[in-house]
């Protein structure tokens, strides 16, 4: 008679646990417990889990934002492809009788996102500085209009690049708000804005940046930056052979941080607290410190190339009120009703408006 033994095993396919008779005869490397066996199921099951996640990080890390769209036939050639999408998102510069007409007898609120909007795509996102000549087409802006800089940097460090005291800056995404630092002439409600959502999330936030400085250093090319109410973690300059290597690390922290989220932006991850809180937030938030919170007499423009400004520009589309313009020179999926194809169309258009209104104010005039 054979002696055979009760052997618990590890059942992959259907990641169960059974028992089974085996040979004693059968040489067994190990026997485990059925608990055991169940934590090494676990722990392979959150590894294969965990996999599929890099790999879909990867994968939008290569999509970048927002997403480009994909013709719907094959042949299609890419000017085609940009044609019909200009048809659907026409130029806000060839558009611009068109969109004043859409303001008379409104007020325009003026909303900027900044890097890809006000200065250009730089490698080292610490010089992404504002040109002179956009700078001084932004101050003009705001003589004759109340303008806002929606931003995911922090708000200290975009306002050391834009260096303009009488705008309103949103930074982390519209976590950190703060009105001008001089008597605004624009403002008709609360005067003194500064609101900061997120606060609660500070030392977890410093916590995360130092973790993420650490696990990034041996990636050529990755670079943290501590944006006060979020962590950005910047690939631009990584190599695309590293990317999975880099979204394992930047897992391996937010995993253990369950109020914090991962969001991307242009060849950047984000990790930022949870709350129900982004641009198309901010902007409502600014609307309402202005004044115009229920107003049918406002006209939002919010400007933007990234996928974090499509929550404003579906805040906008779904207002029915106010206009979207999305700074591409592809076509990309977005909720914008207009697009520039870079920063210095916007400039352009920028440039336009103070022009139109310094006439409109002389026609006016007695």
């Amino acid at each position: 008679m054979t002696n055979q033994q009760n052997v618990v095993v590890l059942d992959l396919k259907s990641h169960g646990v059974r028992n089974v008779l085996l040979p004693s005869s059968l040489p067994v490397a190990k026997s485990f417990s059925p608990q055991e066996l169940k934590m090494l199921l676990m722990k392979r099951f959150e590894t294969e889990k965990g996999g599929a996640k890099i790999n879909a990080w990867v994968d939008s890390m290569r999509a970048s934002s927002p997403t480009r769209i994909k013709s719907s036939t094959a042949s299609l050639p890419e000017t085609d492809e940009k044609s019909s999408w200009i048809v659907h998102h026409p130029s806000a510069l060839n558009m611009f009788e068109q969109i004043v007409a859409a303001s008379k007898g409104k007020q325009i609120v003026m909303f900027l996102d900044y890097d890809g909007t006000l200065s250009p795509i730089v490698e080292d996102p610490d010089r992404a500085f504002m040109p002179r000549e956009m700078r001084a087409a932004v101050r003009d802006l705001a003589r004759y209009f109340p303008t806002a800089i929606v931003t995911g940097r922090c708000r200290d460090k975009v306002y050391s690049f834009v260096k303009l005291a009488g705008l309103y800056y949103a930074g982390s995404h519209g976590m950190d708000i703060k009105g001008p630092s001089k008597s605004c002439k624009h403002k008709k409600g609360n005067q003194g804005v500064l609101f900061q959502p997120a606060n609660e999330f500070l030392p977890m936030i410093d916590e995360v940046f130092k973790a993420l400085v650490e696990k990034t250093k041996p990636i050529p090319g990755a670079k943290v930056e501590n944006n006060k109410f979020c962590v950005s973690v910047h690939f631009r300059c990584v190599d695309e052979k590293s990317w999975a290597k880099l979204a394992e690390q930047v897992r391996s922290v937010l995993n253990q941080y369950p109020k914090l989220e991962l969001t991307q932006g242009r060849k950047v991850l984000e990790i930022r607290p949870t709350i129900k809180w982004d641009k198309g937030r901010a902007l409502e938030y600014l609307l309402e410190a202005l004044g115009y919170a229920n107003s049918k007499d406002v006209l939002p423009v919010y400007i933007g190339d990234d996928r974090t400004d499509e929550d404003a520009f579906k805040v906008l589309r779904d207002r029915g009120q106010g206009l979207g313009i999305l700074v591409s020179k592809v076509p990309k999926e977005t909720n914008a009703f207009y697009s520039l194809q870079e920063p210095s169309e916007v400039k352009e258009f920028l440039r336009r408006l103070v022009k139109w209104k310094k006439l409109s104010q002389a026609e006016a005039a007695p």
